[in-house]
């Protein structure tokens, strides 16, 4: 049963992952406008050419980066080994808990993102608490 759990979970986050990760890559300045808003999107998007160069480029690698990532997530729900999956969950977790840290002590000292990091911190913390759910899971199956 936990097998299959972390199955569910992994595909769930992978789905996440590589459709944020295309989002970005081709539609960033959609994506921009629906999280941040119009203002504040042409603020990240930069000013000059040359900058706004830079940050597409960054930007299409960090969604490239994304969809890879998602997709080795999608591999990885296929393992069968409960320590393996044991390991992978506790990193995960500690994973999206760091990132709620980052964007608790630096995101939020940037002025034009000071609106968006208390929801994407929230969304962090979701996305941990799937990972601990399994966790609880397993260890209840394993002490029961």
């Amino acid at each position: 049963m936990a097998s299959s759990m972390f199955f569910i979970i992994c595909i769930l986050h992978s789905t996440i992952a590589i459709t944020l990760g295309s989002l970005i890559m081709f539609y960033l300045k959609e994506i921009s406008v629906v999280g941040h808003g119009t203002e504040t999107a042409q603020k990240l998007l930069g000013s000059t050419p040359h900058d706004q160069l830079l940050i597409q480029i960054s930007n299409s690698f960090a969604g490239l980066l994304l969809f890879v990532v998602g997709f080795l997530v999608f591999m990885v729900a296929f393992v069968k080994d409960r320590e393996f999956q044991n390991f992978f969950a506790k990193g995960c977790a500690l994973l999206y808990v760091v990132m709620a840290l980052w964007r608790f002590y630096f995101e939020r000292r940037v002025e034009d993102l000071a609106w968006d990091w208390p929801k994407q911190v929230v969304g962090d913390f979701v996305m941990a608490l799937s990972w601990v759910f399994f966790l609880l899971y397993t260890w209840r199956e394993k002490y029961d």
